[in-house]
C-alpha cells in the first residue's frame, strides 16, 4: 500500500499538472480528453490491485499490467510538467516570443510531457528484467567454527505471481548455481501472498534445482506473513523455513531468522538469541532493515535483509533514508556486518528506476 500513499501525498501536484496540460491544448474537446487521461492514470494502480487480489481469469493480466504501468507513467508526467514549467518560466521571462513562437512551444511541451516519461518507463521495464550479481567479500572472526570461508547467495523479494516473467525463476537458479555457493539464503516476500496463482508447481520445481553444500534457507516477508501459510510451498521447494528460530548449519555457523514485523508474536532479538552461545559465527535473516541498533548490540555478525527495493522508483527512493538507516548495500555497526538487497523483482509497477534487479553473493571469510 506504500505506492497508494504516495498518489495521495502527490495529488496536489497530480492536479497541478492536470490544469497545466489542459491550458497547453486549444480546444475544448482536447482539454477534457486530457483530463479523462488523467483520471484513467490515478485510478490505474487501485484497479490493477483490485484484480491481482480477487480476479483469476486471464484476461486480467491486461488490464493489471497498463494500472501497474500507469503509476511511474503518471509520476514522470508530473515530474516533467513542473521541470518543463520551471524551465519555460525562465526562459520566458527576458524574450518575448510571437503567437507562432508560443504555439511551436505549447506544441513541442505536449509531446516531451508524454512521450519523455513513456521512454523513462519503457527504460525501468528493461531495468526490472535484468538480474545482476552484487558482490562481497567480508571478514568475520572464526572462532570454534570447522570452516575457513564460506560463500553465501542471498537473494529476496521475488513476488511471485501473475505478472511475473515466465523465464525469471530459470534465470534466477542458474544464476544462483553458477556461483557454487556454500548456502543460498532468502530473504521473504517469495510469494504474493493472498493473490491468485496458477504456477506454484512451476515454482516449487525450480527452487529445488537449486544446488548448494548446506541447503536453501528462508524467512517469511510481509506478503507472505498476511497469505495463507507458505509452510508447504517452502518444503515442497526444498528450502528450510527459519520462523524465530536457529539452526546450527555444518557444525559450523548459527544461522538464525525473524518471522516479520508484522507479526504480532515475533521475538525480539534479545530473546530469539538468548541461548545461542558465541562459539560460532552468527548470521541473521530478518526481512526488513530494522533493528539494526539491537543486533550491532547482540552477538551477530552478518545480517540479510531485503523489503526496501532501493526505492525501486526515482524520485521516491530519496524519501527512504527517513525510513531506514540502511535502504540497500553495506553498512557496519560494531562488529555487525548489515547487507540489505535491493530484490529479484519489484512489487506491483514491473518498472525499476531506482536500483537493479539483484542477487547478492557474499565470500565470508572466517579468520583466527
Amino acid at each position: 500500500m506504500y505506492l497508494l500513499t504516495e498518489i495521495v501525498l502527490l495529488s496536489p501536484l497530480i492536479l497541478y499538472a492536470c490544469f497545466r496540460i489542459r491550458r497547453l491544448f486549444a480546444r475544448k474537446l482536447l482539454k477534457h480528453a486530457a483530463t479523462a487521461f488523467f483520471l484513467l492514470l490515478v485510478a490505474g494502480y487501485p484497479v490493477a490491485e483490485t484484480l491481482s487480489h480477487d480476479s483469476g481469469y486471464a484476461w486480467a493480466q491486461y488490464p493489471m499490467i497498463a494500472g501497474y504501468i500507469s503509476l511511474p507513467y503518471l509520476l514522470y508526467i508530473v515530474l516533467t510538467v513542473i521541470a518543463s514549467d520551471l524551465i519555460v518560466g525562465l526562459l520566458h521571462w527576458p524574450i518575448r516570443m510571437s503567437p507562432q513562437s508560443i504555439r511551436r512551444l505549447k506544441t513541442s511541451r505536449l509531446l516531451l510531457i508524454f512521450l519523455l516519461p513513456a521512454a523513462v518507463v519503457a527504460a525501468g521495464a528493461v531495468n526490472n528484467n535484468r538480474l545482476k550479481i552484487k558482490y562481497y567479500t567480508l571478514a568475520v572472526p572464526n572462532r570454534s567454527s570447522k570452516l575457513n570461508e564460506l560463500r553465501i547467495a542471498f537473494a529476496s523479494d521475488f513476488h511471485l505471481g501473475p505478472l511475473t516473467n515466465p523465464r525469471l525463476m530459470d534465470r534466477f537458479v542458474q544464476k544462483v548455481n553458477a556461483l557454487n555457493p556454500d548456502i543460498v539464503l532468502i530473504g521473504g516476500d517469495v510469494l504474493e501472498g493472498d493473490r491468485l496463482d496458477e504456477n506454484l508447481v512451476e515454482y516449487e520445481t525450480q527452487f529445488a534445482r537449486i544446488q548448494s553444500r548446506f541447503g536453501t534457507y528462508a524467512v517469511p516477508g510481509n506478503h507472505e506473513m498476511h497469505g495463507e501459510n507458505p509452510g508447504e510451498f517452502f518444503k515442497r521447494s526444498k528450502i528450510t523455513i527459519l520462523q524465530d528460530s536457529v539452526v546450527t548449519v555444518g557444525e559450523s555457523i548459527y544461522l538464525a531468522g525473524r518471522n516479520d514485523g508484522r507479526s504480532r508474536n515475533r521475538k525480539s532479538i534479545q530473546e530469539l538469541l538468548k541461548d545461542i552461545p558465541d562459539d560460532l559465527p552468527l548470521i541473521l535473516l530478518d526481512h526488513r532493515p530494522i533493528d539494526l541498533d539491537a543486533a550491532s548490540n547482540s552477538n551477530v555478525d552478518i545480517q540479510f535483509s531485503g523489503h526496501t527495493h532501493d526505492g525501486q522508483l526515482f524520485p521516491v527512493n530519496l524519501l527512504y533514508p527517513m525510513r531506514y538507516q540502511l535502504t540497500w548495500g553495506y553498512l557496519q555497526k560494531r562488529r555487525t556486518h548489515f547487507i540489505v538487497t535491493s530484490g529479484v523483482q519489484v512489487w506491483g509497477p514491473p518498472v525499476r528506476t531506482a536500483g537493479d534487479s539483484e542477487i547478492v553473493a557474499v565470500d565470508l571469510i572466517l579468520r583466527d
